[in-house]
């Protein structure tokens, strides 16, 4: 044998262990490097967002937490990612399991070993950018952690929350995530050459609308969201009527339609084959055809379609227990018999009005209150209370349609011209709004001279964004505004 055959031969004998050991320990999830394509070893990042506060709106904080369970059973580390989450749900006085948090009936709790990286005030949209941009310096409270990734790593978004047109909800009052920014910052942290491929998941109303016309095709970002742009995502795991359901103790839903759909893929799926494309085919198909003819939406996706073929585990890591599942798309599972559902015997997969009624997520307050009211002991304090927070909230909700309605006829003549202009919705590919900094301060206007625009409310940003889209100037919107919000009703 000549010296260069003999030393070919030592490195293919120095080369092959090495490769078997590296697909071994990724194997036993025990890197977060891993080598995709050809490429150098990667680093995987995640970032979960839960934009909401408050118990009624438990099932964002339980999406969340279920999100990083998977993530952690797929070999993502701690330091890697990086959690927003208000944090009053696991012990808050109404929760009848202190401690837990479920996304499912009968579900494991998805609370322990969440990391507590953003919480409380902390949760900004402010420090949400500045974490997505790696930008310690900027970050406010909190654990400092960021998305310290370089030009090969992968990065995973989820946010779960309240939406409307061109925004997303955080927990404070007048704190929102807009469109542009969030766009804004992701075409910035490309710029930076600071990721390789990135994937986002939205669950919120109108969640369509953060990227529909906004998120270029040539950054490496997927995105897929739970709603079009202009119709609700939907709640789900919700309590009913009947108080001998398995969520008679709960008054509020454990979980949101398109994030369970995902979620409970990636509990039973082989990532490591399982492509972006195929669990958006299964996502998408659970969530339209959720046996019920209203509370479904549409899930969508945008950006960079090549994408779709990446395999899962290069984003969210893959759990070596699933190695073996294999999913067959075209099979739905049929409404199941109240009967069979037992501790032993309720799958995620099993459908029950009792247990999968959806509500429109802008409805779920009310469902939570009239569903508390419902229990409460008749003639009782408690009763009371609660049918003056529901009241309160119907008439809310009136005073704010009558609002928007009366501004639009004053700027746009007769109720039938004013209804076309305000609820337009514009062709796909084109965004909500021209100028976003219009919409800001139309939003501000509104709020100054009418009050807080709340979960309901600001569903009426389409209406704003139209009025700008239409050459409705500041001025003209004031003159709208007093006269119709300082009229008492």
């Amino acid at each position: 044998m000549s010296w260069v055959k003999f030393f070919v031969a030592f490195l293919i004998s120095i080369m092959i262990p090495l490769r078997v050991v590296s697909l071994d320990s990724s194997s036993e999830n025990v890197l977060n490097d891993v080598m995709i394509s050809g490429h150098e070893y990667q680093t995987r990042w995640a970032v979960l967002i839960a934009g909401s506060a408050y118990y009624l709106n438990y099932r964002h904080q339980a999406d969340v937490c279920h999100a990083y369970q998977i993530l952690k059973k797929g070999g993502l580390k701690d330091e890697n990612i990086i959690v927003f989450m208000y944090d009053d749900i696991a012990f808050n006085p109404n929760n009848p399991r202190p401690g837990v948090i479920i996304n499912k009936p009968y579900g494991p709790n998805v609370y322990p070993g969440v990391p507590k990286d953003y919480t409380g005030k902390h949760v900004t949209s402010e420090n949400l950018y500045a974490v997505i941009l790696g930008n310690k310096s900027a970050v406010t409270g909190g654990s400092g952690k960021v998305l310290d990734s370089g030009p090969n790593d992968h990065i995973f978004i989820y946010y779960a929350d309240h939406g409307a047109p061109g925004m997303l909800g955080m927990p404070g009052e007048l704190d929102v995530v807009y469109a542009n920014d969030l766009v804004h910052v992701l075409k910035k942290k490309h710029e930076n050459k600071a990721y390789r491929k990135m994937v986002i998941y939205i669950e919120a109303c109108e969640s369509g609308s953060i990227f529909d016309g906004l998120l270029p095709k040539n950054i490496n970002i997927y995105a897929t969201t739970a709603s079009n742009p202009r119709e609700s995502s939907y709640a789900t795991y919700c309590p009913d009527d009947d108080f001998s359901s398995p969520l008679s103790e709960y008054d509020t839903c454990l979980g949101d339609l398109y994030s369970i759909s995902w979620l409970e893929h990636c509990d039973k799926a082989n990532l490591r084959e399982e492509t972006l494309q195929h669990q958006y085919k299964v996502v998408r198909r659970r969530t339209i055809n959720s046996n019920f003819g209203e509370g479904s939406s549409h899930v969508m996706e945008y950006g960079n379609m090549h994408q779709r073929n990446d395999v899962i585990e290069c984003y969210m890591g893959s759990n070596p227990i699933n190695d073996n599942f294999t999913y067959d798309i075209n099979h739905v599972v049929p409404p199941s018999p109240r009967s069979q559902y037992t501790t032993t015997t309720l799958s995620s997969t099993t459908h029950h009005p009792l247990i999968n009624a959806h509500h429109d997520q802008r409805d779920t307050i009310i469902h939570h209150f009239s569903h508390k009211l419902r229990k409460a002991p008749s003639g009782s304090r408690e009763k009371r209370e609660l049918q003056k927070q529901l009241d309160e909230e119907i008439n809310g909700r009136k005073v704010t349609d009558y609002r928007i309605y009366e501004i639009g006829k004053l700027l746009f003549g007769s109720q039938k011209n004013s209804s076309l202009i305000l609820n337009h919705v514009r062709s796909p590919g084109q965004p909500l709004v021209d100028d976003w900094d219009c919409l800001k301060l139309h939003v501000k206007t509104y709020e100054k001279h009418c009050g807080r625009l709340t979960i309901y409310g600001r569903k009426y940003t389409r209406a704003f964004a139209n009025m700008c889209n239409a050459g409705i100037s500041t001025d003209q919107f004031v003159a709208a505004l007093i006269p119709t919000c300082s009229t008492k009703i």
